[in-house]
């Protein structure tokens, strides 16, 4: 006849699979509604149907992506106010990236938003390289007021701002291309994604304050 002692650790590991179970089925369904509801207005914050599925410059420096972000906000400036934010972004001593600095420099990017022109960083050349974190980005494609794109080291990332003229306005438009070589950056990207739109969204909102308050200087 088997004592309570003996059957304990049978128990423990009873509960220990039921609460394995319980939480693979509550991780696949957060995940299945994440995809299913969720992810399409994550990735797609403010860009039209058009912008979201539509071709973009610096598109064909990632063909095969794993996943692609495309984010949009109309800004009441012409293109040139809009460029030199876009121009200068990067870690100090260039203008920072208009989101939250604390975050950012949570993760040790060095960033501080700059609420000026900074003339130094006004003539940006294919070539050139800025330093997020691990990840040495180099400029790609450089089209003063309609075009700037950014590709990491690694081939992995793409990162391009579009400025369209619309009637003394802007349309920008920045998208997220990457690739994800590895199981682990497909599990960890997953939360990325809607922290990535908390952060963008703060900085397209950024740049279109930015933009506005110069267009209303100047003109």
């Amino acid at each position: 006849m088997a004592t309570p002692d003996a059957q304990e650790p049978s128990t423990r590991d009873r509960g220990g699979v039921r609460r394995a179970i319980l939480t693979g089925v509550v991780g696949a369904l957060v995940a299945g509604t994440y995809f299913l509801l969720l992810r399409h207005p994550v990735m797609t914050w403010g860009a039209t149907p058009a912008e979201a599925r539509g071709r973009l410059p610096g598109d064909e420096l990632l063909e095969e992506a794993d996943g692609v972000a495309t984010r949009a906000i109309d800004v009441n400036a012409p293109p040139e106010a809009v460029w030199p934010w876009i121009a200068q972004m990067g870690p100090e001593p260039r203008g920072g990236a208009y989101t939250y600095d604390w975050i950012e420099n949570l993760l040790g990017l060095g960033m501080r938003s700059a609420d000026r022109v900074l003339p130094d960083f006004q003539d940006p050349r294919p070539g050139d390289t800025i330093a997020y974190g691990r990840n040495r980005m180099r400029l790609e494609r450089v089209e003063p007021e309609h075009v700037l794109t950014w590709r990491s080291e690694d081939g992995n990332w793409v990162w391009t701002f579009v400025l369209e003229p619309r009637n003394g306005s802007t349309r920008l438009v920045s998208r997220n291309r990457y690739r994800l070589p590895t199981l682990g950056a497909r599990i960890g990207m997953l939360p990325m994604e809607p922290a990535s739109l908390l952060m963008e969204r703060k900085m397209l909102r950024g740049i279109k304050q930015r933009a506005e308050r110069l267009a209303a200087t100047t003109g």
